[in-house]
């Protein structure tokens, strides 16, 4: 071909103008090829990046749904600490009602040995005859009991009757001197029951700080699960294999069609040169058609141009399809590692949440103990309330005892003085009659006054001392000992 146009054998005057067209020719058959082979690597890489974008979705599909799985699972951890949780806290609010119920009753107890008050006299006299019997100084005991004198100042009890204790009985008009008697609760060391109620209540704050440990546990698992989840990348949107390998397979063909265009064009443009340098001339109407097939050679190569542009986006598409998915799975990494470290946390939880149940339902069992010990304390108030009014139920008896007795030794006093003044009467008379016809000597003892009787205690024993009790005292005892002895009470006597 260069020898064909670099070396003529004839000059013609329209030679000059075909060696243009055949150049033409030649550089448009040149560039098609180039537009071609670049189509063909593009195909080629396109069908490369399509396994490629497979393989990495396959990869990130796989670790998606891996990632998920794994939060689903902490997220049911985080759930069952929280029920855990929750059913610890239902244990401690389930013990908060039964200590209400408890320490209610032991205000009520208390309040009601407020109400009761003790004759002056049952405190008053000698250690050997009060009722209460002597009470030690709680300095000289290693442990207070519940039973001693009180001072009279406010208690500081964790309950709200220790906290203000009930006002001193009220006089009603029966006698004044009651506004200074003390209550049966005055005789109670509240300093003791207060003791008992703080170790309660400082048991009861333990439990909660116990729980506190774990108290953010599932939100912040929660949280942590849901950031996770919102880094999870989303679905790759793949673009349609089939329509991409379809388009780039017609623009193929296309392509194709137009280098052989091109290329028969070169030829025929080349033959013609050698035909026109070996003589051959051509006519008008051949040269303008060559000028027109040459004229369409600019559109052929934009046709080209054009399909390999439509290749090249869908290249483009499928490369950024593989960025994307290369994106998606380099974030998979990092997801997997805050999994590894969400695993290590969860452990430790774990952990720490085994322990906090552990020491939890070993204080709740505690705290159920408590309040055995607080029912005791109700129970010794309630039995020393009743046993009281026993006493004075006992000391009415004894005093009806006493009264009977003393109406008998009375009743027979008067018999016994009746019968030997009615005894000396007759012995005068028997004397006045016979007496004086009877020598002096003869039965001497027949002038002896009737012996006098006396009735006097055993054996020079004291005569029984009883306080004087009060008619309403008497009844509020009745009234009490009554209610007590109803369905409740003997079951607290028995106890």
């Amino acid at each position: 071909m260069a020898t064909l146009l670099s070396n003529p054998t004839s000059p013609d005057p329209g030679q000059p103008h075909l060696v243009s067209l055949v150049l033409q020719s030649k550089k448009a058959l040149q560039h098609g090829e180039q537009l071609c082979s670049r189509a063909s690597s593009l195909s080629s890489t396109s069908a490369q990046h399509a396994v490629d974008v497979l393989a990495l979705d396959a990869k990130v599909r796989w670790i998606t749904d891996a990632v998920l799985q794994q939060l689903r699972l902490a997220a049911h951890v985080a759930k069952s600490i929280d029920q855990k949780r929750s059913q610890l806290e239902k244990q401690a609010e389930e013990w908060d009602i039964l200590r209400n119920q408890r320490t209610d009753s032991l205000d009520a107890i208390l309040d009601s040995l407020g109400s009761q008050a003790v004759p002056h006299d049952f405190h008053s006299a000698s250690a050997g005859s009060s009722p209460f019997g002597s009470q030690p100084d709680s300095d000289e005991e290693d442990g207070r009991p519940l039973f001693g004198e009180q001072e009279h100042v406010p208690s500081q009890s964790p309950t709200e009757t220790l906290r203000a204790r009930s006002a001193k009985p009220k006089t009603n008009g029966i006698s004044k001197a009651r506004s200074a008697w003390k209550t049966l609760r005055d005789f109670v060391d509240e300093r003791a029951v207060e003791d008992v109620l703080d170790v309660v209540e400082s048991d009861r704050n333990a439990v909660d700080d116990i729980l506190a440990r774990t108290a953010d546990y599932p939100e912040s698992l929660s949280t942590t699960i849901s950031a996770i989840e919102a880094r999870v990348p989303l679905e790759i949107p793949l673009p349609s294999f089939q329509d991409i390998f379809t388009s780039q397979e017609t623009a193929s063909v296309k392509m194709a069609g137009h280098l052989e265009s091109l290329t028969a064009h070169f030829e025929q443009m080349a033959a013609t040169l050698r035909d026109s340098e070996a003589g051959e001339e051509f006519d008008e109407e051949d040269i303008q058609q060559m000028n027109r097939d040459t004229d369409e050679l600019p559109a052929i190569i934009a046709e080209l141009e054009d399909s390999v542009s439509s290749i090249a986006a869908s290249h483009e598409q499928l490369l950024a399809a593989k960025r994307t998915a290369q994106q998606h799975l380099d974030t998979h990494r990092q997801t997997l590692d805050d999994l590894d470290e969400l695993g290590e946390i969860i452990s430790e939880m774990l952990e720490r949440q085994q322990a906090v149940e552990t020491e939890s339902t070993e204080h709740i069992a505690l705290l159920h103990h408590h309040l055995v010990t607080v029912e005791d304390l109700h129970h010794r108030f309630a039995s020393y309330q009743y046993s009281y009014n026993k006493l004075l139920l006992e000391l009415q008896r004894r005093r009806q005892y006493r009264e009977a007795a003393n109406n008998i030794v009375r009743g027979m006093m008067a018999q016994l003085s009746a019968m030997t003044e009615e005894e000396r009467q007759l012995r005068e008379e028997f004397s006045a009659v016979h007496g004086q016809y009877l020598p002096e000597d003869v039965c001497l003892y027949v002038q002896n006054a009737p012996t006098r009787w006396s009735v006097v205690p055993w054996n020079g024993e004291q005569v029984e001392i009883l306080p004087e009790l009060e008619d309403d005292l008497v009844q509020e005892a009745k009234d009490r000992t009554a209610r007590a002895d109803g369905p409740g009470l003997a079951g607290s006597q028995s106890l």
